[in-house]
């Protein structure tokens, strides 16, 4: 009986009865999964550790002094295990510390999750991660079933089942004591003015999580419906029944599920595959390209590797196909079993609902640079202020050609048609749309993947991006004509605000080389081609955004929706927060873990601080000197608490999170979890701003001529080496300091970090930007929330559960600064 009430709840989620209620406001679901092992041997170091083979000086070479530590801490591992140190590894120009990325092979194949990242400076070992393997070898090449290994998905999901089975006793409970009301009471019905909001209260997110991540999901469909396959044994000379049994799961179309459930053989016929081969560092890769694929729209990349299975305290070996799916609504990187039965092992679903001299660079045809008429950078929303006037005020260290320059050898449209150069030879091509090095902005209103010709607004020669936006308040049938009708101004405030985005998070250092997105790179390292694609008015749905990133040298892509939360529709491109929100995402998943890596941010606690560092990050910078409480959402929304469970406020009665928070009903998905986490960054900047001030703009100073920024009122007077160099600029106030410490900390944080691990990165980061001069103010500001040394979670699962215990209390040598009770 309770596994049908379940069920049966289940079922009324996924038919919409956890959406809003009404059905013009219903919010269309995009099914996403995400879910992995936990490793338990994985380690964040930060106290910083000197070399024990050797005394190098501290003038050695950063990437040798990483390759001995490295040597030093996997000495006693097996002898089939080696690494590489990745490509994107890079020296950051802002802090001078060195960020190398280690990735593991194991009889020359990688490790998919075997990560050690080494932060490195003055030939001292600052920080590190690490999550190589270090088991006994096995025969890597049989099913980890087989070898009774647990099935970590099948782990997932059970306790995602006793979740949601306690959280429908509850529900079941409140509807029978609503119905014993109504008897006693002589009243037939059941007195709940909206049932739905009880349920969503009640459930959450959960029943959809569950059925997303755990349908089609655990079952091996070959072996259940087609026993024949279950004798084919080269399992490992086609990755195309892997990937099938990955896209029944992945698939938002039931029916295509079902077909491919039930007739395998037929989508099989289909696919095409053509085998590729790698060497990195003298290790083979053996990957193909599958085309054909049901439900994805490019061809999908697929590469052989190992992942970890846990296995109590240890792990242990599964030989994987790594795939790289691009679909309409999600773009996953997943792994799945090798050998039959195929199974579903990690899925991270890509989509997220300093002083730098200029390199030499050729000469730019003269142009009008953009005017707009937008709402202005900190003007949240329509409901805060005016559009007004802006000209292209690009930063020439971040946008060194402006916003609407661009190589024709890095151009989409000149590529396509064959055009390498101007009609008199010129390098860049200058445009007079919404197109450029940093952003492609426009209209998607058919919500497809085609974007290249999509409609842009022309400004002409002048560059005046001025068009009116007047919307009126029209019958629903008409809403969205009418929202249509103003796509110049809101294509013209997508590619402002994108613009501004890139240009203020490139001045606290991701740059070029720590993975930014742009076509043309200007010499300085890192991979080109990725500028963000931006649509307008995404026509796949309403009342929602998001954002994939890919690996560095792959293009971001940003969807923006219309809200039909009110009449007018309320457009989100015009709400600064949410644009802030999902471009962060390309910055936290960029920088976490190395360019190169995406996976870094999946699921639990590390992607639900994905979101909270975009929530923090657009709060911050709608914020002013006069302290207010802030809303996420609230204006497209049309609420004023907004989107999120709580607004960010310093008020405990406001907003109560602490890090137990995370144990509450409600906190399983990466949303919720990011709302602990900005809560907790919230607070922390606020401490920080009453000891150092509040500045009124986060853009730095406009560099010199000779490229150098100087400090102005933004940075603190410069410091110098014994030797005549200056040091990393350090912001004076807070609200600058704390946008550059998050940012610091990103880069200095492992793969697949907790909250102590990113805790931990902020005040190492400070530690090395300022000496530690707020190491006190940072562990009080934790530990106001919680996440003070000694809070801990017992029992930690892929999904963000276990049991926390906070810790309010904070290092002994800080004690005489913490407050008393």
């Amino acid at each position: 009986m309770r596994r049908l009430f379940v069920a049966s709840v289940v079922a009324l989620g996924l038919a919409g009865v956890l959406a809003h209620p009404g059905h013009d406001n219903q919010v269309r679901r995009r099914k996403t999964l995400g879910f992995g092992p936990v490793h338990p041997h994985a380690v964040y170091r930060s106290e910083p550790t000197y070399i024990q083979s050797a005394l190098m000086g501290t003038n050695a070479d950063p990437f040798e002094v990483a390759q001995r530590f490295v040597e030093d801490i996997t000495r006693t591992s097996s002898p089939a295990s080696s690494f590489v140190i990745r490509k994107d590894s890079y020296t950051d120009k802002n802090t001078g510390v060195t960020h190398v990325y280690v990735r593991q092979y194991m009889h020359g194949i990688e490790v998919a999750d075997g990560d050690i990242n080494v932060n490195v400076k003055d030939g001292v070992v600052l920080s590190y991660g690490d999550s190589f393997y270090r088991g006994t070898e096995q025969d890597p090449f049989i099913s980890g079933l087989t070898r009774g290994l647990p099935d970590p998905h099948s782990d997932y999901c059970g306790s995602l089942f006793k979740e949601l089975e306690s959280r429908s006793e509850r529900l079941e409970e409140l509807l029978v004591s609503q119905r014993k009301f109504a008897a006693e009471n002589d009243n037939d019905q059941i007195p709940l003015s909206n049932p739905e909001a009880v349920v969503t209260q009640t459930m959450g997110d959960l029943p959809h999580i569950f059925e997303w991540n755990c349908a089609h999901v655990s079952t091996p469909f070959f072996m259940a419906h087609n026993p024949s396959f279950a004798s084919q044994q080269d399992s490992m000379g086609d990755p195309s029944r892997a990937l099938l049994q990955f896209m029944i799961a992945a698939t938002p179309n039931s029916e295509l599920a079902q077909s491919m459930m039930e007739n395998p053989e037929a989508h099989l016929e289909k696919m095409k595959f053509s085998w590729e081969t790698h060497f990195v560092g003298g290790h083979g890769s053996i990957s193909a390209v599958v085309d054909n694929v049901p439900d994805a729209i490019n061809p999908v990349k697929a590469k052989a590797a190992f992942v970890q299975i846990p296995n109590g305290d240890s792990t242990s070996l599964e030989l994987v196909w790594k795939f790289e799916v691009e679909m309409q609504d999600n773009w996953y990187e997943a792994a799945v079993s090798a050998a039959l039965p195929h199974r579903v092992i990690s899925v991270v679903d890509w989509a997220s609902d300093s002083p730098m001299p200029i390199a030499p660079i050729p000469p730019v045809p003269k142009y009008n640079t953009g005017v707009y008429s937008v709402f202005g950078w900190g003007v949240n929303d329509p409901s805060v202020g005016n559009r007004s006037e802006h000209k292209e005020n690009f930063d020439v260290l971040a946008s060194p050609v402006g916003w609407h320059s661009l190589p024709y050898a890095n151009d989409p449209q000149s590529l396509r048609a064959k055009v390498k150069s101007g009609p008199r030879g010129e390098v860049f091509r200058n445009t007079t749309t919404t197109w450029g090095n940093n952003v492609f902005a426009h209209e998607n209103w058919d919500g497809r993947n085609d974007w290249e010709y999509n409609y842009r607004p022309d400004a002409g020669a002048d560059m005046a991006f001025n068009f009116t936006y007047e919307p009126k308040e029209t019958d629903r049938t008409d809403a969205l004509t009418e929202a249509k009708k103003y796509i110049n101004a809101t294509v013209t405030q997508l590619f402002y605000t994108s613009n501004l985005v890139h240009d203020l998070y490139y001045r606290y250092g991701f740059d070029e080389v720590s993975g930014n997105f742009q076509q043309h790179n200007f010499g300085r390292g890192g991979e080109e081609n990725d500028a963000v694609i931006a649509n307008a008015q995404d026509g796949s749905g309403y009342n929602n955004a998001n954002f994939m990133t890919p690996p560095d040298g792959q293009n971001g892509r940003c969807r923006m929706y219309l809200w039909n939360t009110a009449i007018p529709y309320r457009d989100g491109d015009l709400e600064a927060g949410i644009v802030i929100h999902e471009l962060s995402h390309g910055l936290s998943t960029r920088l976490t873990g190395g360019p190169a890596n995406s996976g870094c941010l999946g699921w639990g606690e590390s992607g639900g601080m994905g979101e909270g560092w975009g929530d923090f990050l657009a709060t911050t910078i709608r914020s002013n000197k006069n302290y207010s409480d802030y809303a996420m959402g609230a204006w497209a929304a049309n609420r004023p608490n907004g989107i999120r469970n709580y607004v960010y406020s310093l008020n405990e009665t406001i907003n109560p999170s602490t890090y137990k928070t995370l144990d509450k009903p409600g906190y399983w998905g990466v949303h919720a979890i990011g709302e602990v986490w900005a809560e907790l960054l919230w607070v922390v900047s606020q401490r920080l701003i009453a000891k150092h001030g509040f500045v009124d703009t986060l853009f730095p100073p406009a560099p010199l001529a000779d490229g150098t920024v100087p400090e102005g009122d933004f940075y603190r007077p410069a410091e110098y080496t014994a030797t005549g160099e200056r040091k990393p600029l350090v912001p004076k106030h807070g609200n600058s300091l704390i946008v550059q410490l998050v940012l610091n900390g990103m880069k200095l944080q492992p793969c697949r970090p907790s909250f102590f691990d990113a805790r931990d990165a902020i005040i190492s980061a400070d530690q090395v930007l300022t000496g530690g001069e707020n190491y006190c103010d940072l562990w009080l500001a934790f530990a106001e929330r919680g996440l003070g040394p000694d809070a801990r979670v017992d029992g930690r699962t892929p999904w963000g559960g276990g049991v926390r215990t906070n810790d309010f209390s904070v290092p002994a040598k800080c004690k005489a600064d913490a407050p008393t009770v």
